[in-house]
């Protein structure tokens, strides 16, 4: 060090022989608190398995909707794959959040992520045959449908077992981050290969990708879990559960919103496509570049998102506000070239708003209710799907491609403006601050998080 100048320099700055250079522990600083949960050798084995798996369940995803669309050129059929795929997750799902409450989860995960695998291999199978019945790809997404409802609360709330208490609200948001990077990749991947091999590829790369999640599952090092308690057996359980949210102003408030969000304005696997190809006349490729620059936003506002100290309601709000603010906007875009960049803002706005609702529902509960409470925000989100895909499907079919668009964006606003008015009445701390404990909670980590 030269002199004693740098006693007087901003802290930012150290005096050199050379003059001045940039301190970068504040960037550093801002880095390790963004993936703070990486640090955590489980969760870091846990996120890269998921990222490459959830590619390439983007890819079938894809390949399976646009088989779809071209063999039938019909909203509607779309809107009936999204049934077959979701419709489970409205029925099986209370149900699989009680297994996840009473399973060892990494477990429960072998047998799931091993069954979806089967899944993708058969959709494979379909895609490389000549002419496969359209009804046996429908059958074989009501099968994975079917697996997904016991996967999801399951994989979701493992996430809880794998990090330190302190670490648990950016976990939380770093795997939604995960989830938006996930739709950056497969996506834009299903679209070179469709173009240049068919479909059958993305489902056979989908099926082998299942190998990555399942040996990172098995790398995992069991003394460094943080089991939750498991859920006795007895009768009443999903109805006390369901009692239990009704208990807690930030999770029915919130979870009244996604009921709206999720129904009307959360089905972009039918919306996008119809929108990008019968609304604008585009192709198979730009459809996926669509889709890629909405995840490339979901990632962005991810992040963002994951450096917060704090999720409340009011982070739920402004999130659908931005959300159906920025869908609106999207019905008016005259061209591809203004969808592009529109679709990056829908991105990041609609992972803000589900990451946000995501958190609350994890550090809000009582962490032997967690697999419930997900699985209830699982119906919510994904088990309307098969109620507002169709109805969606045939909007398009009637009104044309745009339309379904505008309706989401109404509908996210109607939620937003629903949610502060029963957020002033019910929950006025959870809205400006953390918000008060349930006294039922005994964990005081959800205290502690939400105090941060």
């Amino acid at each position: 060090m030269a002199g004693g100048g740098s006693h007087d320099a901003p802290a930012e700055f150290r005096a050199t022989d050379f003059g001045y250079r940039v301190d970068l522990m504040g960037f550093d600083g801002i880095a390790r608190r963004t993936f703070a949960s990486l640090r955590v050798r489980n969760f870091r084995l846990f996120f890269v398995g998921q990222l490459i798996s959830n590619s390439g369940n983007w890819l079938t995803n894809v390949a399976i909707t646009l088989l779809v669309l071209h063999q039938t050129g019909s909203g509607t059929a779309v809107g009936l794959l999204a049934f077959c795929q979701y419709g489970p997750l409205l029925v099986l799902t209370p149900g699989a959040g009680l297994v996840a409450d009473r399973s060892n989860k990494r477990r429960l995960l072998y047998v799931t992520q091993t069954l979806e695998m089967v899944e993708s291999f058969v959709l494979a199978l379909l895609a490389f045959l000549p002419h496969a019945p359209l009804p046996l790809f429908y059958l074989t997404a009501l099968a994975g449908g079917c697996m997904l409802a016991f996967d999801n609360p399951a994989r979701r709330s493992f996430v809880n077992e794998m990090v330190p208490a302190a670490e648990l609200s950016n976990a939380v948001t770093l795997y939604s981050a995960m989830t938006a990077l996930s739709r950056v990749i497969g996506p834009t991947v299903a679209g070179a290969l469709i173009v240049s091999f068919g479909y059958g590829w993305c489902f056979t790369i989908d099926g082998l990708s299942y190998l990555v999640v399942l040996s990172m599952l098995v790398f995992m090092r069991s003394d460094q879990l943080r089991p939750a308690p498991r859920a006795s057996r007895g009768p009443g359980q999903i109805r006390a559960g369901l009692r239990y949210v009704a208990r807690v102003p930030e999770l029915w408030i919130s979870f009244t919103m996604l009921l709206i969000i999720g129904t009307a304005s959360y089905n972009f696997t039918v919306v996008f496509p119809l929108f990008v190809e019968k609304g604008l006349r585009g192709t198979d490729n730009q459809y996926t570049l669509v889709y890629a620059a909405f995840s490339i936003g979901g990632v962005l506002g991810t992040l963002a998102v994951a450096r917060r100290a704090a999720i409340t309601l009011r982070s739920i709000i402004f999130g659908a506000i931005g959300f159906g603010t920025s869908l609106v906007a999207l019905f008016f875009v005259p061209g591809l070239a203004f969808a592009y960049p529109l679709a990056a803002v829908i991105g990041g706005m609609s992972v803000a708003y589900l990451t946000a609702t995501t958190a609350i529902a994890q550090l809000r509960s009582d962490r032997a209710m967690i697999g419930r409470v997900l699985a209830l925000q699982t119906v919510l989100q994904l088990g309307t799907t098969p109620i507002g895909g169709p109805v969606l499907g045939w909007i398009a079919d009637v009104a044309g491609g745009r339309a379904p668009v505008l309706v989401g964006g109404i509908a996210a606003l109607g939620a937003a403006l629903l949610g502060a008015g029963l957020a002033r009445r019910w929950a006025p701390g959870g809205v400006s601050g953390a918000g008060g404990q349930d006294p039922e909670v005994a964990d005081g980590t959800v205290q502690h998080h939400r105090g941060c």
